[in-house]
């Protein structure tokens, strides 16, 4: 359907600047502030999905060691509160990095990818979490013949454009899959918030609104200074991800992307059934500039994706969480995709940034002895990948192999992103020219280069 600018436009500039998940009453007031030095067993840097688990789980596994978490902002600020809310098994960003990478090793990775969503779910169980998780699956879609062309139609989850409108209406879809079990909706702030109250629960202590701001080896220890005191710990979990990390070792290794939101209003029935969705699964369009988009518990469409922004010196503002292109853009493609939803407004609209690495999946490491272990580069795929990541660095900090250390995944590293200017100059010449091939179907001569060297850029 064509809407003209103006029309467009409207759809969603009236909308709230801030993100659905978090813009609700129900989230927990803030915790008070580091007051004062302290000492821990284990202190976790970082109040997003890889520090909560790790808090957790290490609590778990001994319930008399000492853990506080500190965060900058509040628990869920970041990008664990402005996410989609696709909570997906995969470990490596998709079956096709996966088995490029790790060719022996992908089975395996496969095999503790569903391990560790069966165990996302059995905690949200064991633990009462109201985070409204659904295991729908996920469908991709082609909505470009090109793209068509690169899905095998003999396979078992394939679906035709007849099969696949029948699931979710669009006159777009060409054909796609459906996994069926490999991903899950949640509410990822409420996820969040029940992992910080058991934790809590089990003798975490959790302090927001303190920034981390220098890391050194200390007699017995690590030092962590904070501004609002040094806390002294015998080991720490890092768990920063797309902001500045702690160790300069990690400087390169990631590169911030900037990714944006529009949340609709709640769906009328009669605006449910034109669209239909009745299996409420996970959506993604097969594009390089990809759409992700699925149903809230109380009927509203989530769309974000498209664009991913990169600004010069791996900048993070809180300016950059709103990008009238890039809304006007996603509203552009929602009514395309959904034009029988034509008049539908938007009542949420906010951006969030992504750990890029260069390998599309997290990585892992440990420094001043093993002391200190960290987790960083999901690449966008950190909702379920996180509670894996929290477990390698307990594994890593424990210092007892265990089957997810002795992965080649675990055990190596992505290569850096090069320093500014040369970040900023390869990270533009890559999205234009994933952009070309979105419409011409073909790679050109500068990624081509990239896929052999393994290298990309992606959110």
């Amino acid at each position: 359907m064509d809407l003209d600018d103006r029309a467009l436009r409207a759809s969603w500039a009236d909308a709230a600047t801030v993100p659905f998940w978090l813009d609700r009453p129900e989230r927990p007031p803030a915790r008070p502030a580091l007051d004062g030095d302290t000492t821990t067993d284990l202190l976790v840097v970082g109040g997003g999905f890889t520090g909560l688990w790790t808090a957790l789980m290490a609590k778990e596994r001994d319930p008399q060691r000492e853990v506080l978490l500190i965060e900058t902002t509040r628990v869920a600020d970041a990008a664990t509160g402005r996410n989609g809310g696709f909570c997906s098994a995969s470990l490596t960003h998709g079956e096709a990095n996966g088995r490029e990478r790790w060719p022996d090793e992908h089975e395996q990775l496969h095999r503790l990818g569903l391990e560790n969503l069966d165990e996302i779910a059995a905690t949200i169980q064991r633990y009462g979490i109201d985070c409204d998780f659904e295991r729908t699956g996920e469908l991709s879609v082609a909505t470009r013949p090109h793209e068509l062309a690169a899905y095998d139609p003999k396979a078992a989850d394939f679906l035709d454009a007849t099969a696949l409108r029948a699931e979710v209406d669009s006159p777009t879809y060409l054909g796609g899959t459906w996994d069926r079990t490999g991903t899950a909706m949640i509410d990822p702030a409420r996820l969040a918030w029940g992992l910080a109250a058991a934790a809590e629960a089990a003798g975490v202590r959790i302090v927001e609104h303190t920034r981390a701001t220098g890391l050194r080896r200390s007699t017995g220890g690590v030092t962590v200074t904070t501004e609002h005191g040094i806390v002294t710990a015998t080991h720490v979990a890092l768990a920063t991800n797309a902001f500045a990390p702690l160790l300069a070792r990690l400087r390169f290794h990631t590169v911030p992307v900037w990714d944006y939101v529009l949340m609709t209003e709640p769906l009328t029935p009669a605006q449910l059934d034109a669209i239909g969705w009745s299996n409420r699964q996970g959506v993604a369009d097969s594009g390089n500039q990809f759409h992700y988009y699925r149903l809230t518990a109380d009927h509203r469409i989530l769309w974000g994706g498209y664009d991913a922004i990169y600004h010069f010196g791996r900048a993070i503002r809180p300016e950059h969480e709103q990008r009238e292109a890039t809304f006007q853009a996603l509203a552009a493609n929602f009514f395309t995709t959904f034009p029988q939803l034509a008049g539908l407004r938007f009542s949420h609209r906010w951006g969030g940034v992504i750990d890029t690495c260069t390998r599309f999946c997290a990585f892992f490491g440990t420094s001043h002895g093993s002391r200190v272990a960290y987790a960083t580069g999901y690449t966008g795929l950190g909702v379920g990948a996180s509670r894996f990541g929290a477990n390698v660095v307990l594994d890593l900090l424990d210092g007892t192999p265990t089957e997810r250390t002795r992965l080649q995944m675990v055990r190596r590293k992505p290569l850096p992103f090069p320093p500014e200017p040369f970040a900023w100059i390869g990270i533009t010449i890559t999205t234009w020219s994933l952009r070309r091939a979105d419409r011409t179907g073909r790679r050109n001569p500068w990624l081509r280069v990239l896929d052999r060297l393994g290298l990309g850029f992606d959110s």
